[in-house]
């Protein structure tokens, strides 16, 4: 749904829009470019029956599963704190840390290039993808997530921040404890996105050809060998749940 909601911003009927949604059960979606054999233990993740998948935007791997609030917002690029993609991340990260200290009533960081911490624990990561007209920012909220899983299923990812100092993924990130919907009303707040979504667009092309192919998600290698059984994507992620920004 993510990149059909930019084709169509990047196109000539698409709007901008906030959409979120939350995943009901695990998966692993890896950046852009990362590689499944640095990023994810593979044989865990086969043993848990956990699905490896593969976004259009840049950025680390990520483990998915309940507890995550997971938003996209589909921007048009013509204007100018979002003509570049340092001027994107630095415009939307602000907004956002202020919006978020305000929904904690505590103050909050960006850290990295696109994290949001409190006390130095990562508790959202982000990403970008620009087109022509258009880019996406989306990212995932830990609410009540089960850390412990992301030690077993995710490695030591290959790049790291300098703030992370080697730190395992259970000392690295922390939970809100929020509700969802309070997040979801501070962002909404925050980007005026108050209008219902009027239509999707189709994404069963992309699903069909894009992400639900091993050679996508997977990328050039040895699918025979890795014998990864990948999941139809999740039925909320083919859910609109979007607001237009007006």
């Amino acid at each position: 749904m993510d990149e059909a909601l930019l084709d169509a911003c990047d196109g000539e009927g698409g709007g901008e829009v906030l959409r979120f949604w939350e995943p009901e059960e695990y998966f692993v979606v890896l950046g852009y470019s990362n590689a499944a054999a640095r990023e994810v233990n593979v044989a865990a993740c086969r043993q848990a029956g956990v699905g490896i998948f593969r976004r259009c935007s840049g950025g680390g791997t990520v483990l998915q599963g309940p507890g995550c609030l997971n938003y996209s917002l589909i921007l048009k690029t013509n204007g100018p704190s979002v003509e570049t993609i340092t001027g994107a991340n630095r415009h939307i990260m602000a907004r956002h840390r202020d919006a978020l200290a305000a929904a904690l009533g505590r103050p909050v960081a960006v850290q990295g290039f696109t994290d949001l911490t409190v006390g130095g624990l990562k508790f959202s990561g982000n990403a970008q993808r620009r087109k022509r007209r258009a880019l996406i920012f989306h990212g995932t909220f830990l609410l009540r997530f089960d850390l412990g899983l992301m030690e077993k299923l995710l490695p030591q990812p290959s790049r790291q921040p300098d703030y992370r100092k080697g730190r395992p993924h259970d000392l690295f990130l922390t939970n809100l404890g929020l509700p969802a919907s309070a997040i979801k009303a501070a962002l909404r707040d925050a980007w005026a996105a108050h209008w219902p979504l009027a239509a999707a667009p189709d994404c069963r092309r992309l699903i069909a050809e894009k992400y639900s192919q091993d050679a996508w998600n997977i990328g050039p290698m040895d699918l025979h060998e890795l014998q990864i059984r990948t999941l139809p994507p999740p039925e909320e992620a083919r859910r609109a749940g979007g607001a237009q920004l007006r």
